[in-house]
């Protein structure tokens, strides 16, 4: 059974910035095209196409990539038999039997939103072997999915027209995942999707934890200033550790101060196994870092001494 998803874009943080990539996916979506949101781990990919997918208006379901999967995880698959036996004894001395097996044919929910015109949300596509993809180079270009002999002896269905696909991917140097396709890319438009500048992780943090702006600017310049050099690549982005350190402070009553021997330890123990240094290295970066990072309290005073 294929379950539509209901997105809750109530909670959904937009800021300028992410207002204007919306406006940009959905310039190609309203066209009739497919859109690819590509960009570092942690970004927000999956909130921003779920995003994307309710304000198309259509039912939404979601698939993830798998280097298990096949074709028939996409189109669907046979799922056993119905069985018929019929027993003709009319006759006394003639006793006439008849067996009937049909296959049940269920669809994958590829198949579904081609059929339906809903839009299907395929997160992080390319961790699918690329040739268990190819089933969408004509779904995207002829607008027909082929499908099996076996599936209610259809060859193919045409595409509905509100059917689009908003896919999600990691870089290809991080770990688990496959070098895409070009024939797929070059029928979907890509936009990359950056690390959310400063003010809109502050954004972000205030909304998902409930802390003070004052309280999030101190988390994000922190976990920011950290990263700039314990990171060696840009594969991963510092927003969640970010939203972790802010909703354990606030579900505990810890304040966002520099001198709490709380808070310290709630950020040393959710950056520094993110660092790509050696622990004495990064536990030196951290240390100085909090002779820099000005607490909430004295961001606070600064701004009523400037007003």
């Amino acid at each position: 059974m294929t379950t539509v998803v209901q997105p809750n874009s109530y909670n959904f943080v937009n800021t300028p910035p992410i207002n204007r990539l919306i406006q940009r996916a959905l310039r190609y979506l309203h066209a009739g095209f497919s859109v690819h949101l590509r960009g570092p781990v942690g970004t927000g990919k999956t909130t921003l196409a779920l995003h994307l997918a309710n304000l198309l208006q259509r039912p939404i379901l979601l698939t993830f990539g798998d280097d298990e999967h096949k074709s028939s995880d996409l189109i669907g698959n046979q799922l056993g038999y119905n069985s018929k036996k019929v027993v003709d004894n009319y006759i006394r001395s003639v006793v006439k039997l008849e067996d009937e097996f049909r296959p049940i044919w269920v669809d994958g929910r590829l198949t579904t939103a081609c059929r339906e015109g809903f839009t299907l949300v395929y997160d992080e596509f390319n961790r699918s072997r690329p040739e268990v993809n190819n089933v969408l180079l004509s779904v995207l270009q002829e607008k027909l999915l082929v499908l099996p002999t076996a599936a209610q002896q259809q060859e193919y269905i045409g595409v509905h027209p509100q059917f689009r696909v908003i896919f999600t991917s990691n870089p290809e140097e991080y770990c688990g995942v496959h070098e895409t396709q070009e024939a797929l890319m070059d029928r979907v438009v890509t936009i990359d999707i950056p690390e959310p500048d400063e003010l809109t992780q502050q954004e972000i943090v205030v909304q998902k934890s409930g802390l003070t702006r004052a309280d999030a600017s101190v988390i994000v310049s922190l976990v920011k200033k950290f990263r700039q050099p314990t990171q060696q690549n840009e594969k991963s982005s510092g927003l969640r550790a970010c939203l972790i350190i802010a909703k354990v402070c606030q579900s505990n009553n810890i304040p966002v101060v520099l001198t709490s021997t709380d808070f310290q330890d709630i950020c040393a123990d959710v950056l520094l196994s993110r660092s790509k240094l050696s622990q004495s290295e990064a536990s030196l970066i951290f240390g100085e870092l909090f002779q820099e990072v000005p607490s909430a309290k004295k961001v606070s005073a600064r701004r009523k001494v400037n007003q």
